[in-house]
């Protein structure tokens, strides 16, 4: 009786709900019941610490920025190939006396017809060296010391220098076979260093042929930097394009390529055929404010400069500085290790990968 009492009771003040919904439904419902109540009897301490915290507001604070430079790599590559390593030296001769072990005998009736001058001449100049090739010494290839075809420590045969001058006597003619009559000596080569090397002249483009050479400028503070200046007018680092019927036009903006031939002008003439290579910068150099001003007054809205170096190359002519519109006092043309030497750790650190080795 008790429990049916009960039963009864619990029927009385449960709230009437619809015998439709199924059990899923009132799990959902007595779950969003039960958050809704504890959310209305939360506890005075939580409630107190959500009125005191306060809301999250954006920061002012001052527009700081950096003032934006373009600058100019100018390069004058390479004139002649790199110098040989003295294994590679050895090895190439090595490679050339192993073609004549390997090679056929060379037909000499083939290309002189016998008794002539030109037969008289190769049979003396063959009785000297005892091999049909110009430049690898004194070296019989069918003889018993055909094998022995490596070079000993410190000898010549292998520099450029020693084949240049083999090859040189090999183009005199002698049209007698005893003692000579008549010869017609070859053109020498200009050498691999010039004039401009042995004076130490930093100004010049002949120097260093087998280097990339790279233009260097000393500013009004004395330190060497690469060609640099502010971007003026509608120069910007951005390319706005728009597409029309006659193709892809700017929106009215120059680019860091146009800045960096403005500048090229304006600090060393117009007397040199230069070509900017790419159109986006390959480096950049940040320099701040407190090593901008140097105890002068700092500008509250400024954080430095950034230059964003552009790569360029020389085709002829030679730079000038008469007249210059950047206040530049003196110039020279630098291989990578003579730049690092006179600009500043701090500038060379930024601007060392920009420049090739050779």
């Amino acid at each position: 009786m008790k429990a049916k009492g009960r039963r009864m009771i619990s029927q009385i003040y449960r709230p009437s709900l619809d015998s439709s919904i199924c059990k899923s439904c009132l799990l959902a419902l007595n779950r969003s019941y039960a958050s809704a109540s504890a959310a209305t009897h939360s506890s005075p301490s939580e409630q107190t610490i959500s009125q005191q915290t306060p809301p999250v507001v954006p920061a002012t604070s001052q527009s700081l920025a950096y003032n934006i430079k373009a600058g100019v790599v100018l390069s004058r590559p390479p004139l002649l190939t790199r110098d040989l390593h003295p294994f590679e030296k050895a090895f190439y001769l090595y490679q050339r006396r192993l073609n004549e072990r390997l090679a056929l005998p060379f037909t000499r009736y083939f290309y002189y017809q016998k008794d002539t001058p030109a037969d008289i001449d190769w049979k003396r100049k063959v009785k000297e060296r005892l091999t049909a090739a110009r430049d690898i010494g004194v070296y019989h290839a069918y003889g018993k010391e055909g094998w022995n075809d490596e070079l000993l420590v410190g000898a010549r045969e292998s520099e450029p220098e020693a084949q240049v001058e083999a090859l040189l006597k090999d183009a005199e003619v002698n049209t007698e076979e005893e003692g000579p009559v008549k010869k017609e000596k070859a053109e020498k080569p200009m050498p691999r260093i010039t004039e401009a090397d042995t004076r130490g002249d930093f100004r010049s483009l002949n120097r260093l042929l087998a280097r990339t050479l790279y233009l260097v400028v000393k500013g009004e503070a004395g330190g060497w930097v690469f060609p640099c200046g502010e971007l003026i007018g509608k120069e910007s680092l951005q390319r706005v394009c728009i597409p029309t019927a006659a193709g892809v036009t700017h929106a009215g903006k120059l680019t860091i390529e146009q800045a960096a031939e403005r500048l090229l002008v304006q600090a060393a003439g117009v007397n040199m055929n230069t070509w900017i290579v790419g159109h986006a910068p390959v480096g950049h150099h940040n320099t701040e404010i407190a090593q901008l001003l140097a105890g002068k007054e700092q500008q509250a809205d400024l954080l430095g400069e950034k230059t964003f170096f552009m790569k360029a190359r020389i085709m002829a002519g030679q730079a000038n500085l008469k007249d210059n519109k950047l206040g530049l006092a003196d110039f020279r043309w630098l291989a990578k290790e003579e730049v690092q030497k006179d600009v500043h750790p701090q500038y060379w650190k930024s601007v060392k990968n920009m420049l090739v080795e050779r």
